[in-house]
């Protein structure tokens, strides 16, 4: 009897488990802002440097986030991004956005190919860029505008950082 019970554990236990309702989310990727860490570093010529560290909070209810092609295909020299950056600045309190020419303006990036298996899809995880500031003041202070863009073109809402003084190491977490 000791086997029909187990038995009877494990159909119990997989039954209850299939009864889960697969979550659905809308096909357009969300962002939230999470942190920007300021620190100091050496860059690949040995020079001090500040860096910057943004860290996001992303979700894409039909799993499409990331590269445009997938890492079986063939790698071309396509400068097509999926994660898109507006430098703002910050002077005396007032944000405007960072001319074209601004030594501190982002490229824009692309995110890895990412790909669920299985029969749900959503892709939900953090993700983290790191920023060089090869040429800085100590009076700089800035905040980005990001969003991403899935492999359908389906475009995320825009989020932004808080203030970010470059010449201060520490923690940011958007509260501005």
């Amino acid at each position: 009897m000791k086997i029909n019970r187990n038995i009877v554990f494990i159909i119990s236990v997989l039954v209850a488990y299939s009864c889960i309702k697969i979550q659905n989310l809308p096909p357009e990727p969300y962002i939230e802002y999470t942190s920007f860490r300021v620190f100091d570093t050496i860059d690949t010529l040995g020079n001090n440097v500040k860096g910057g560290e943004l860290k996001f909070y992303f979700e894409d209810g039909d799993g499409d986030l990331g590269y445009l092609k997938s890492p079986e295909q063939e790698e071309g020299d396509s400068d097509e991004s999926d994660l898109f950056f507006s430098l703002l600045r910050v002077n005396n309190g007032i944000v405007s956005p960072a001319p074209a020419d601004d030594p501190l303006r982002p490229s824009n990036y692309r995110i890895p190919y990412m790909e669920r298996q299985g029969q749900n899809k959503i892709l939900k995880g953090t993700i983290s860029v790191i920023f060089m500031y090869l040429f800085y003041s100590p009076e700089d202070t800035i905040k980005y505008e990001f969003y991403v863009k899935d492999r359908a073109g389906n475009v995320s809402n825009t989020a932004t950082t808080g203030t970010i003084p470059l010449y201060y190491d520490g923690l940011y977490t958007g509260s501005d």
